[in-house]
């Protein structure tokens, strides 16, 4: 009983389309905590990244250069490229040299690697997850290679047609 207890557990750290993730991104170079709530209402593209990946460093340009089109169409996307794993000097470093070459990407930090983990990086990176306009999981893509673009980029497309989420109203009693 205990067995299956644990692996119930362990079964549900893996999220799927559908399923709603946790609402905490990592925190920016500041300090400051990037939440899903912040972002709902957009399409949302997180990456987890580390700069020893090299899949990951060819995929961050073609990842800011849809966030810049997106910023200029005043499409409601964001991306959010999420540190994986690196030291603070490291990600602070990363962070100056990124936002110089890619200025419209989001950039957060997951020192210890908790907030990539219900997205299955632990089986590594690079992981990008799509999110709908409602904050839910759409897909969940393990890897990079040129070859997805064009199927990127429809997905992502997809997601941006689809109906805005009701708004976030609370009701008064």
């Amino acid at each position: 009983m205990a067995l299956l207890c644990c692996f119930a557990a362990h079964a549900g750290l893996n999220l799927k389309p559908g399923d709603t993730p946790p609402d905490a991104l990592g925190t920016t170079l500041g300090g400051q905590a990037v939440s899903l709530a912040s972002l709902h209402g957009k399409v949302v593209v997180i990456s987890f990244w580390a700069t020893w990946c090299g899949y990951c460093m060819k995929e961050m340009p073609v990842l800011a250069g849809l966030q810049s089109l997106a910023t200029e169409r005043k499409l409601p996307l964001q991306v959010v490229a999420v540190d994986y794993r690196e030291d603070h000097d490291t990600f602070r470093h990363s962070v100056r040299v990124l936002r110089k070459r890619l200025p419209n990407l989001l950039i957060s930090w997951d020192r210890d690697g908790k907030v990539g983990a219900p997205y299955g990086t632990a089986g590594g990176i690079p992981v990008m997850v799509m999110l709908h306009r409602d904050g839910t999981v759409a897909n969940i893509h393990v890897g990079y290679g040129e070859d997805m673009l064009d199927s990127l980029v429809a997905e992502i497309n997809g997601l941006l047609n689809e109906p805005a989420p009701e708004s976030r109203v609370l009701a008064a009693h």
